[in-house]
C-alpha cells in the first residue's frame, strides 16, 4: 500500500480549498496515507490583464501542472473539470470525477436584484464568452463589460464598480463561503453552464495503476457520465474558451439528458438543442447532438467566430 504521495494544486484561495476539501475525503478512506501539497503557478493564473479566449490555447490552468505530472515531481493532481482539455495529454488519465456541486451559473448583484429584476441597459460584467452569448441572447439591452480574476478580485471590483451586476459558477461562491453574495441563481433554461462547471477531477498517471486505483475511490458515477457526455459534445465541435459553447448532462435513473448551445458573441445568433438516451451511451449522445446542430446552423456560427478570432 502507498503511503505517501504529492498532489499539484493551483495556489488561489479557491483551488485550495478544493483540493484540501478532496484530500480530506481521501484522508477518511485511507487515514494512514501521507499527501504533501505542492502549489503550482499556472500561465492563467499569470494573464491577468487580458480575456482568455483573446489568450487562446487550451489547458491554461493545468498545463504546469500536467508537466509536473508527467516529470513525477507530483503523483496526482486535482482539477476544476471545466479547465481540462477534452483532449488529455498522453500519459495522463482523468482517475475520478468528483460528484458534482451546484452547476448552475449566479448572479451577483446590487439593489437585490434578481435577473429579470435588472434594469433596462444594465451593466454585467464576466470573463467568458458563453456567458456573454447567452446574457445577450435573453436580453439584448445588456452592456456587458469583461472581467478578469479570481473570485475574491472580482467580488471586489464589482463592489468598487458601477456594474448592476456580474455572473460567477455558483460553486465557486459556495466553495469560497460567499453563498450570502448569490442574488440569484440563473436557471439552465435562460444559461447553460460551461462543460464540467461544478465538477472537480483528479489526475494522474496513466501508469501509476494504485495510484489510479486509490483514487477512483471518490469517483462519482452520475456525475462521470454526466460530463463524459458534456465532453464528447464540446470536443466534436472542437471547442474551447474561445467559442460560446455550453452544455449540461442530467442523470435520471437509466437515462440521461444532454443540452447544448453554441452562440455568437453578441448573442444574435445561437443554437439549441436536446438528446436524451441511455447512460451507457453517454459519448454518443455529446456525439450526435453536436452533429444535429451542426447541421442546424451551429456549424456557422463557429467559423465565422474562428474565422474572426484568427
Amino acid at each position: 500500500m502507498i503511503k505517501k504521495l504529492t498532489v499539484g494544486s493551483r495556489g488561489s484561495e479557491l483551488a485550495l480549498i478544493q483540493t484540501k476539501s478532496a484530500l480530506a475525503s481521501l484522508a477518511k478512506r485511507y487515514p494512514s496515507l501521507d499527501i504533501d501539497l505542492e502549489v503550482i503557478r499556472t500561465t492563467g493564473d499569470h494573464i491577468t490583464d487580458r480575456p482568455l479566449h483573446d489568450v487562446g490555447g487550451a489547458g491554461l490552468f493545468i498545463k504546469e501542472i500536467e508537466c509536473a505530472l508527467l516529470e513525477q515531481r507530483i503523483d496526482f493532481a486535482l482539477h476544476s473539470m471545466k479547465d481540462i482539455p477534452t483532449n488529455i495529454a498522453e500519459g495522463l488519465v482523468i482517475a475520478a470525477t468528483l460528484k458534482r456541486l451546484e452547476p448552475r451559473d449566479a448572479l451577483v448583484s446590487k439593489g437585490e436584484c434578481t435577473f429579470d429584476e435588472l434594469p433596462e441597459g444594465a451593466r454585467v460584467a464576466t470573463g467568458s464568452l458563453r456567458r456573454r452569448s447567452q446574457l445577450l441572447a435573453h436580453r439584448p439591452d445588456f452592456m456587458v463589460s469583461n472581467l478578469r480574476g479570481n473570485v475574491t478580485t472580482r467580488l471586489k471590483k464589482f463592489d468598487q464598480s458601477d456594474w448592476n451586476g456580474i455572473i460567477l459558477a455558483a460553486a465557486g461562491l459556495m466553495r469560497l463561503g460567499c453563498e450570502n453574495r448569490i442574488q440569484s441563481l440563473i436557471p439552465t433554461d435562460m444559461m447553460l453552464p460551461a462543460v464540467g462547471q461544478g465538477a472537480l477531477a483528479f489526475q494522474a498517471r496513466t501508469a501509476d495503476e494504485e495510484v489510479c486505483h486509490l483514487l477512483s475511490t471518490l469517483n462519482h458515477p452520475e456525475t462521470a457520465v454526466a460530463i463524459s457526455a458534456e465532453r464528447s459534445f464540446l470536443r466534436r465541435l472542437q471547442g474551447g474558451c474561445q467559442v460560446p459553447i455550453a452544455a449540461h448532462g442530467i442523470v435520471s435513473a437509466d437515462q440521461l439528458q444532454l443540452t447544448g448551445y453554441v452562440g455568437s458573441i453578441d448573442g444574435k445568433q445561437w443554437v439549441r438543442q436536446e438528446l436524451e438516451g441511455s447512460l451507457e451511451e453517454a459519448e454518443t449522445i455529446g456525439v450526435v447532438l453536436a452533429e444535429r446542430m451542426l447541421a442546424d446552423g451551429a456549424d456557422k456560427i463557429l467559423f465565422e467566430r474562428r474565422s474572426g478570432a484568427s
